[in-house]
């Protein structure tokens, strides 16, 4: 199987889904229109927000259902997400905590999709 290019999330508004992604990942999105947006990610992966209503065939999912992982250097790098995230006004799911696989925290985007920074350890 090929390599993965593009991630999708469904959504309820892309033009604000839009606006707060830019703000989160600090560029701005490649492609956009009232029903999609496109952002570049470091690695080469394509990260797409896509309206819900016009979604073609119909999304079954429930909204927020998908989670979107940040792999980050240390646990300082994860505790400065967590601090920006609450500064840009994100909810948090899951404050900075110590898990199995490394050190983590949760923030949720507008439809509810999980935000995981991570330092793996």
């Amino acid at each position: 199987m090929p390599a993965s290019h593009f991630i999708l999330l469904y959504v309820a508004e892309p033009e604000a889904s839009a606006r707060f992604y830019a703000r989160l990942l600090g560029r701005a999105a490649i492609e956009s229109s009232p029903t999609f947006a496109m952002f570049a990610l470091d690695d080469g992966l394509m990260l797409g927000l896509w309206s819900r209503a016009t979604v073609q065939p119909a999304a079954s999912a429930a909204s927020g259902s998908s989670e979107l992982a940040f792999a980050l250097g240390g646990e300082s790098e994860v505790d400065a997400a967590h601090a920006r995230w609450r500064e840009q006004g994100l909810p948090i799911a899951q404050p900075p905590t110590r898990m199995d696989f490394g050190y983590t925290c949760v923030g949720l985007d507008p439809d509810g999709h999980r935000l995981r920074a991570f330092a793996p350890g």
